[in-house]
């Protein structure tokens, strides 16, 4: 490439011209601060002609952050790295403040020292960057609320769809898989109450899988099935002929279950003469093994289910009143299929695609009628029984329509379920009749705790449970 090449003079006019035209402002200042010569875009940029901002002295007056102190520095280190790179504000001739970045460099000409600085303002650049953090900020901000919307959509989910194996969108049985999710993390014993098939050992499962024990066993005993003379053998365990049979050491499903959690199914049928010996393993966390009087200590959480109910029992007397406490702590309330229609749809559904899987079967349509057959029916035998009706008619479907062969629901069900009312509705009008009797006296000679045949504290307890207060009994 050609070199330019002009006259001496006339490279001086070059030089001068090129830095007149530059579009960054070029500010020269001597080592005491004074301002030795500017461009006129420098002028410009302060809104002052070549002249005003020549004759105004200091730089100090365009910078006025920059102190004589501050100078100094600047100037020391400038000359000690040649050059340096900084961010300011300067002062336009009407006062007001902007924005700049300077490059500045250290030179000497004819024996004397020079700064040279090349200024530009950088009011947009900011403006834009600070447009910039708020769109990041914003898109942040929406980030959040996307992850937060989602969380919060994916609880819904997990309790609506699949929360543990359990497939429900009721209000109230979600209300229990919310009280699971508060107790699962904690050692506290949990109480399932409810109706044969209505999913309690799916709550006791959930329960275990959500503590801190989910890694340990759930070791599962139903004590309804197996007989009074194993029972303890089965819970605690037996040495070698501590009695007739005996001819191994047997470890109980406690021991099995250390660490873990040992599920009692039906513990309402749990033998009277063995209850104190569960109650010992509640409280003290030891029992013995038949045949072997040392005491086995162990830390296991249990979870009690049962149909039953355990205040009657204790009542009658074939449950201990401190075992039934002991248990109690947490109760859960499974909920009836019938009380929960608005899942039934959820659950055929479920358990055509579970079937249809197993048995190499592609399920897709379920008609109108038979869904409206499965609603209107009160479903007795609840969950499970639909689960058996379900997997029965999966094998009866030859095409891809759910068909249920010769079932039928009984068409008195609803109206003989109309005619009857609950166990607690019953006990609520006894004890409120036997109440205005007693004139709403409860204890003492004549009450309504002795005529009903209960303990005082008992009777009040029911009474809060039942929601029987004076008054509120129209």
């Amino acid at each position: 490439m050609d070199k330019i090449k002009f006259p001496k003079g006339r490279l001086l006019e070059f030089s001068h011209h090129t830095i007149e035209k530059a579009q960054e402002g070029i500010i020269w200042i001597h080592p005491n601060g004074s301002i030795c010569r500017v461009n006129e875009a420098f002028a410009q940029m302060h809104h002052y002609s070549k002249y005003e901002i020549e004759e105004i002295g200091a730089v100090f007056q365009v910078n006025p952050f920059l102190s004589p102190e501050k100078w100094k520095e600047h100037w020391e280190e400038t000359k000690r790295n040649q050059s340096t790179i900084t961010k300011a504000w300067h002062k336009k001739k009407e006062g007001e403040k902007f924005p700049v970045e300077i490059i500045a460099n250290y030179l000497e000409f004819d024996g004397k020292e020079y700064f040279v600085a090349f200024v530009t303002d950088i009011t947009e650049k900011l403006k834009k960057e600070e447009e910039l953090k708020a769109a990041y900020a914003k898109i942040n901000a929406l980030k959040k609320k996307v992850e937060a919307e989602n969380v919060y959509l994916q609880e819904e989910i997990k309790l609506q769809y699949n929360f543990q194996e359990i497939i429900t969108q009721n209000k109230g049985f979600k209300e229990q898989l919310r009280k699971i999710e508060l107790v699962a993390p904690t050692d506290s014993t949990v109480l399932i109450i409810g109706e044969s098939g209505t999913g309690k050992e799916l709550l006791a499962r959930s329960v275990h899988n959500l503590s801190k024990r989910a890694n340990r066993p759930l070791v599962k005993v139903d004590c309804g099935t197996v007989s009074a003379n194993l029972i303890e053998s089965t819970l605690f365990g037996h040495e070698k002929g501590a009695f007739t049979g005996a001819i191994n050491k047997s470890i109980g499903r406690f021991e099995l279950a250390d660490g873990g959690t040992i599920f009692l199914d039906e513990i309402g049928e749990l033998p009277l003469e063995l209850q104190p010996k569960l109650l010992r393993v509640l409280q003290e966390g030891e029992f013995e093994r038949l045949g072997n009087p040392k005491p086995i200590k162990v830390n296991v959480r249990v979870i009690a289910a049962t149909n039953k109910d355990l205040e009657k029992a204790v009542e009658k007397g074939t449950f201990r009143e401190d075992l039934f406490y002991r248990l109690n702590v947490f109760p859960l309330q499974t909920i009836p299929l019938r009380e929960r229609k608005d899942d039934i749809s959820f659950l055929v559904q479920h358990f055509c695609y579970k079937f249809s899987q197993k048995m190499g079967k592609n399920i897709e349509v379920i008609s109108d009628k038979l869904m409206q057959a499965l609603e209107a029916y009160d479903w007795p035998g609840n969950v499970r029984e639909l689960e058996n009706l379900i997997e029965r008619g999966v094998i009866l479907s030859q095409r891809n329509r759910l068909v249920l062969g010769d079932w039928a629901p009984k068409k008195d069900t609803r109206s003989k379920a109309a005619a009857l009312i609950t166990l607690d509705d019953l006990q609520r009008n006894h004890i409120l009749k036997v109440l205005e009797k007693t004139h709403w006296k409860i204890s003492g000679a004549n009450g309504a705790a002795e005529i009903l045949g209960l303990h005082e504290a008992t009777l009040r307890s029911r009474m809060h449970k039942l929601g029987i207060q004076k008054g509120n009994n129209h």
